[in-house]
């Protein structure tokens, strides 16, 4: 079995003694399956030390980008393009927008989100979307600046039906996190069983957002095998068959990575 966790943040992981070094980490989630990670950047200070990793790790790739609700930095198109050159980047983001956590005039983020759609298009890289009370506002963008030209993922999904069709028709992959596992996501769950099969994506979002039955918990990218289990079960197929259609997904669409030899 080969599970592939299409976005989490090592760099935000509680590496203590307690929870154990990355290494320790890696190694629980290959006991159960997992053998690529995409390790994704939220913040450009980060940056360093994400690339660090991903080059430490052969089985690790990395992003670029700047979320959303961070406004303590900023980010031009150049510096993204020539940032996402690197061979072990292989995608723009997170980036999108978020009416949750950030309030009042949010032009800023609008023009934030154009300009990683902006800087993808110029690297053909793909777009790692995040979206959060602007299921509107994300689309509009999305269509208004060619984001289907390269294409990515609506990462942790929540939204409903329409919202999916309508990023699929973008050409996005759906990528569902440990939120489709909770007792109260029966809509989202609903949405889990329409998206195509050679268009779902999983990922863990480590370290938030773990699935049953360590919701509550800080998150790891070896529980990702409780949310396959769970998608597996709404689709009617075994564990391996859902790991190897999300895992060849991953690899279709983030052409950049390296697949591990199993």
């Amino acid at each position: 079995m080969f599970l592939t966790d299409s976005h989490c943040h090592f760099h935000l992981l509680d590496l203590t003694a307690d929870a154990g070094d990355l290494d320790k980490v890696i190694a629980r989630a290959t006991s159960e399956g997992v053998r690529y990670f995409l390790n994704v950047c939220v913040k450009m200070a980060d940056f360093p030390l994400l690339l660090q990793i991903a080059e430490k790790y052969s089985f690790v790739g990395t992003s670029i980008g700047l979320h959303p609700n961070y406004q303590d930095e900023e980010v031009d198109e150049e510096t993204l393009v020539t940032l996402a050159k690197h061979p072990k980047v292989l995608a723009i983001g997170e980036t999108g927008l978020d009416y949750f956590r950030s309030s009042g005039d949010l032009d800023w983020q609008r023009e934030r989100f154009r300009t990683h759609i902006r800087a993808a298009k110029k690297i053909n890289k793909p777009i790692i979307v995040h979206t959060r009370d602007a299921k509107e506002d994300t689309l509009k963008i999305m269509k208004e600046e060619g984001a289907e030209q390269v294409g990515g993922v609506m990462h942790c999904f929540t939204e409903d039906w329409p919202t999916a069709e309508k990023a699929l028709a973008l050409g996005f992959y759906i990528s569902f996190s440990g939120i489709v596992t909770f007792k109260n996501a029966q809509d989202l769950q609903e949405v889990a069983k329409m998206v195509p099969l050679n268009r779902l994506l999983i990922e863990t979002d480590a370290p938030y957002l773990a699935p049953h039955p360590h919701r509550g918990k800080a998150n790891e990218p070896s529980y990702i095998r409780h949310t396959a289990e769970f998608i597996a079960n709404l689709r009617g197929l075994s564990l391996d068959q859902l790991a190897e259609m999300t895992t060849n997904n991953f690899f279709t669409l983030f052409q950049g990575a390296t697949r591990p030899y199993v």
